[in-house]
Order: C-alpha cells, then structure tokens, then sequence
C-alpha cells in the first residue's frame, strides 16, 4: 500500500470510529477500529494498535463467540 493510500485509509477509519461513537454503536467501532489496528500493523505501530483495540474490545461483556470478537482477539495477540 502507497503512503498516501495509508493516509486516506486511516482518516476514513478514523472518522469510521468517530461516527459509531457518536451513534453509540460499538459493533461498528469495533470493525473501523480493527481495520485501523491492521493498517497501523503495517506500518510496525504494534503498541498503539493493541492499545486501542483492546480499549474496544474490553467494552464487550458478552457475544464473546461472535466473529467480531473472535477475529479481535486473535488480532491483539499478533499484536502483542
């Protein structure tokens, strides 16, 4: 991926996340900011991905088999 590709894609999943917040819908934050944690893996900033996923995910009290949370999980701890 092109830096300025990188760029873009960051700022829209940036303004993804702050759209569920304002909407209060978690699930949503919770894929923009998966998607934004893959993108910051790309560029080797393994630490402030984990530490914003997990932030997220830590939200969650229950569904804890669902895709979402699963794939979650999975990414934090290639992440850590």
């Amino acid at each position: 991926m092109l830096r300025r590709e990188r760029d873009e894609a960051e700022a829209c999943f940036h303004e993804a996340i702050d759209v569920a917040r304002r909407h209060s819908a978690r699930s949503f934050e919770l894929r923009a900011s998966m998607s934004l944690a893959r993108v910051w893996q790309s560029q080797h900033r393994n630490g402030e991905a984990f530490q914003m996923l997990e932030e997220v995910h830590g939200w969650f009290t229950e569904g804890h088999d669902t895709t979402d949370l699963v794939e979650a999980r999975a990414l934090l701890r290639e992440l850590s």
